[in-house]
This record gives structure tokens, sequence and C-alpha cells, in this order.
């Protein structure tokens, strides 16, 4: 059961490896009622971040199910605790979209550092303009730093176009990043709080679970320099957006650029109407090419996992 609208490669492979497969075709998600109705009797499920992976949908699937193959790398809406209780593999897609969404960070630095998305506004209005010396000036990037939060695949990749650019690299994470790449980039280790009161640039990478929610709060927001700037291509709610929009009408940090939003599709009113905030919706995967490699990548997992073999890319 292909749960929501994926590329056409992905669908193509299930079916070409002879199983029945149920997919669907809209993009809108499906209708709870309706998803709970057709997964009954799946072996395995392919799944999309609009999907609620329940202990309640994992039921109505049945006792053969074997596995939960999402399209995506954050997992936030699959409960794993209900899956591994039922001996039900989850899985992931990490890697294929790493440099999609990486390229997706960097333009989002530079539109809210250099008020490109401002600059646009003015020009698609009509209104009369005229350049001149202190037009618009943004900030430059050469000299400055970037702080990532959550220093796995893509928020290295982040590191390498930052310092493409000019930027010096600080990083909090987990775990310290290999040596060799950690002296590639120049990168520093620090705190979160280190991180936060020295970056002029902070990009969150991190995965949404209980102990990221709303990471960047109203007092994290106010250990960031006055001039810096927030950025989310990771989950919305790793943002505290209530706190953010306190802190930029403050005056606290001078802008953010977002892919993603605390309660997605709705975006806090407080940020629509602010020059200083860029707002994108949710597009951090979002290339042919990407998007087809994370579906392909689903199916080959639900493909081996309905075979008995093991998972290409298991979640945990």
């Amino acid at each position: 059961m292909v749960t929501g609208r994926i590329p056409e490669p992905g669908v193509e492979l299930l079916r070409a490896a002879g199983h029945d497969v149920d997919a669907w075709i809209e993009d809108d998600p499906m209708p709870r009622d309706e998803l709970l109705r057709r997964v009954v009797g799946a072996d395995a499920l392919v799944t999309l971040l609009t999907e609620r992976v329940d202990a309640e949908l994992l039921d109505a699937a049945g006792p053969q199910l074997r596995a939960v193959c999402n399209v995506a790398v954050g997992h936030d809406n699959i409960d794993l605790a209900a899956c591994r209780e039922r001996a039900v593999t989850a899985t992931n897609t990490p890697g294929v979209l790493t440099d999609a969404t990486a390229d997706l960070a960097m333009a989002l630095i530079l539109m809210v550092t250099r008020r490109l998305g401002e600059g646009e506004r003015l020009v698609r209005s009509g209104e009369p303009w005229r350049w001149g010396m202190s037009m618009m000036l943004g900030t430059g990037l050469q000299g400055r730093r970037l702080g990532v939060v959550g220093m796995g695949q893509i928020g290295t990749a982040l590191a390498r176009r930052a310092q493409a650019f000019g930027m010096s690299v600080a990083y909090t994470n987990r775990r310290r990043v290999d040596p060799a790449v950690a002296a590639e980039l120049g990168a520093a280790h620090v705190s979160l709080d280190e991180l936060l009161a020295t970056s002029d640039v902070v990009s969150l990478h991190c995965p949404l679970t209980p102990e990221t929610r709303h990471l960047i709060g109203e007092a994290e927001l106010a250990t960031m320099r006055p001039g810096a700037f927030l950025v989310n291509t990771a989950r919305g709610a790793v943002v505290d957006e209530a706190a953010l929009v306190t802190a930029l009408e403050a005056g606290r940090i001078a802008g953010a650029g977002l892919d993603v939003f605390e309660h997605e599709p709705q975006v806090h009113e407080g940020l629509l109407g602010r020059d200083d905030v860029v707002l994108i919706p949710h597009l951090g995967s979002a290339t042919e090419e990407t998007r087809a490699a994370m579906a392909v990548l689903a199916a080959r997992n639900a493909l081996a996992l309905v075979t008995g073999e093991t998972a290409l890319t298991p979640i945990g």
C-alpha cells in the first residue's frame, strides 16, 4: 500500500517485482478513514510524512505487516515503539536528498541576509523604485560564522557550501563528526549555548524528537546575537514559532528563513507580514531527481523487507 502520491519510478519498481500495489494517486493526503480501510492486508506500507503511522494504522493493516517505508528522512510521523511492538521494520530515505536540502538551506541564508524576498516583492508590486547606494542593504557572508545544529549529512553538506562563501563553521551534535571532516571544514564543536551566542547564522538540521521539540524557544532566541539569522529546513516544531515572532518583533534577531512550520501548512500569522522573514512551503527535497530517488529508495526498502532481506536504510 502506497499511502500517498509518490513519483512513478517508485511505484513502477514495486509493480515490476510482481507485487499487488494499491497506490494513492491524488496530491491531497488520503482521508484517514479510507486509509484505515485500504491498508487491510498490506505486507508493506510506503508512507509520506503527511500520514500518521500509529498503533491504530498498524493494527488496521494486520499481523502480516512487515514494513513501514517512509519517503522522507524525518520520521516523526511514525510511532517507532508501536512498530517495534508489532515486529514491523520502519525505514527512511537518508542520503538521496542531502544535496537538494543543503542547497535550499544555502538559498534561504542568501535570501534572508541579502533581503532577496523583500526585493522581489518590491519589483512585483509595481511600486516605483530607484537604485541608490543605501537601497535595501543586506549583510555579507564573508567572515561570518555559520552555526549548524545537527551535523549529519545535510548539516555537513551545508557547511561545505557555507565555507565556499567565506564563512567559518561551528556545530553542535550528539556526537562529534569525523576528525577528518572537522579538519576539512575547520568546524568547531561547541555547546548549543555557545553556538547560539557566537553565530551570525544558525541553521537547524536536527530530527524532531521529544527532546528537540521547541529546541529553539524564548531563552535560545534571547541568547542569539542581535544581528543573527535563524534558518530552519529540519522540522517546524523544532522552533517555537510564537517565541520567534516575539523575538523578531523585539529586534532580538535580524531575521529568519523557514522552509518548515510548527503547524504546517498553517504559518503563524505574526510571520506572514514580515519583510525580515523568508517563508517557503517545505521545498527542501523538491527537485524531480531527488523526489524520484526518495521514492525508489523507499520502494527498495519495502521489496527487501517483504522478501525477508535486510532493509537498506532502517530507522534506529
